[in-house]
C-alpha cells in the first residue's frame, strides 16, 4: 500500500519519465512501440518504502545466489504506470549491446483488477501465447533473454514495479 501511494504522489507530482527502449546511445523514445511512463528507484531519494524495497531485493539476491549460483550483482526497478490506451509491444528484456540483464521481474500495485481493464502481459512462448492478469500483489519472474512478452492495451491505470536482476 506505501509503494501504490508513493508511485501515486510521484505520478501527481509529475516525476515520470517516458518509456524508451535501448540503452546509452541506442536509447529511444517511439510511442507507437511503447507508451507507458516510469520512475527509477534510487536509494538516494531517501524514500522509507523505496529503501524498504530494495533491501527486499537485496535479501532476495542474497538468496538466488547462495540457493541456486546465479552470480547477480545489482539490479535496477522502476516504477511502471500504464495510463488508460497504453501498451508496450512485443520484446525481450535484454539490449543488443549488453546481456547484463539475467532476470526479470514484475510486481503488480493494482487494485481490484478484472479482466475488461486489460493490461495482461502476454507471454510468447513455444509457439504458444499466454495471459497473464495484472492483480495487485503478483509477481512475475523470468529469463531476460529467452521470454518474449509484452502488455496488451490498457482500458484503465495499470501499475507495478518493474526490474531487472543484473551480472557484470
Amino acid at each position: 500500500m506505501a509503494l501504490r501511494a508513493h508511485l501515486s504522489s510521484l505520478y501527481h507530482a509529475n516525476a515520470f519519465l517516458t518509456g524508451g527502449t535501448g540503452n546509452d546511445e541506442g536509447l529511444t523514445f517511439d510511442s507507437l512501440r511503447r507508451s507507458d511512463v516510469i520512475y527509477w528507484l534510487d536509494r538516494q531519494h531517501g524514500n522509507a518504502c523505496e529503501n524498504e524495497f530494495l533491501t527486499l531485493m537485496d535479501d532476495f539476491v542474497s538468496y538466488l545466489n547462495s540457493t541456486c549460483y546465479t552470480g547477480i550483482t545489482g539490479y535496477e526497478f522502476h516504477f511502471t504506470m500504464y495510463e488508460a490506451g497504453a501498451f508496450y509491444r512485443r520484446h525481450l528484456d535484454q539490449f543488443r549491446s549488453d546481456d547484463s540483464r539475467q532476470y526479470s521481474m514484475v510486481i503488480y500495485l493494482n487494485n481490484n483488477w478484472t479482466e475488461g481493464d486489460g493490461g495482461q502481459l502476454r507471454v510468447h512462448q513455444d509457439n504458444n501465447e499466454y495471459d497473464i492478469t495484472p492483480r495487485g500483489g503478483r509477481g512475475i519472474f523470468f529469463k531476460s533473454s529467452e521470454l518474449e512478452h509484452e502488455v496488451l492495451v490498457t482500458n484503465t491505470e495499470r501499475i507495478s514495479i518493474t526490474g531487472w536482476l543484473k551480472t557484470r
